[in-house]
């Protein structure tokens, strides 16, 4: 199935690209998403028309991550105080709804879903190093500090 990419999609293409892909991505995922649409001949003509206005609007929102990436990069550092044992265990663990609650506590709104934890999550106490992807473009490290709870 080919379709026509209406953004950025990682690990697939740029904003109007003409890709194949399977034809369950792209009726489950891209297109229901609004992410692309069929490479038929109307819609071709339809995104040549209106390329300067999609083009536009990504690169609004590029610069939005971008502020929000330098706004967070302002931030020294996130601190989350939970229940430990004496030996630096956490009784639970701390994922992404706990980072970006402390994140958004802190005065920068961050979503779960933007924040990446490929190693899984925090179980033990100290300091870690979290990316947050604002964009397919942007990713933002930031540093947790991990205390136990007094």
């Amino acid at each position: 199935m080919e379709v026509i990419l209406m953004e950025k999609v990682p690990n697939l293409g740029n904003l109007g690209d003409k890709v194949k892909v399977r034809a369950g991505y792209g009726r489950n995922f891209l297109i229901p998403g609004k992410k692309a649409v069929p490479a038929t001949a109307d819609n071709v003509k339809m995104f040549e028309e209106r390329r300067a206005e999609l083009e536009k609007a990504a690169a609004e929102v590029l610069a939005a991550a971008q502020t929000r990436a330098d706004t967070l990069a302002q931030l020294a550092s996130i601190t989350i105080q939970v229940n430990a044992s004496d030996e630096g265990k956490l009784f639970g663990s701390i994922g992404p709804v706990e980072i970006a609650s402390a994140a958004t506590d802190a005065g920068v709104e961050i979503a779960k879903s933007e924040v990446l934890m490929p190693e899984g999550p925090i179980h033990l106490i100290g300091e870690y190093s979290v990316d947050v992807r604002l964009h397919s473009d942007v990713i933002q490290a930031i540093s947790v500090t991990v205390e136990a709870a007094k």
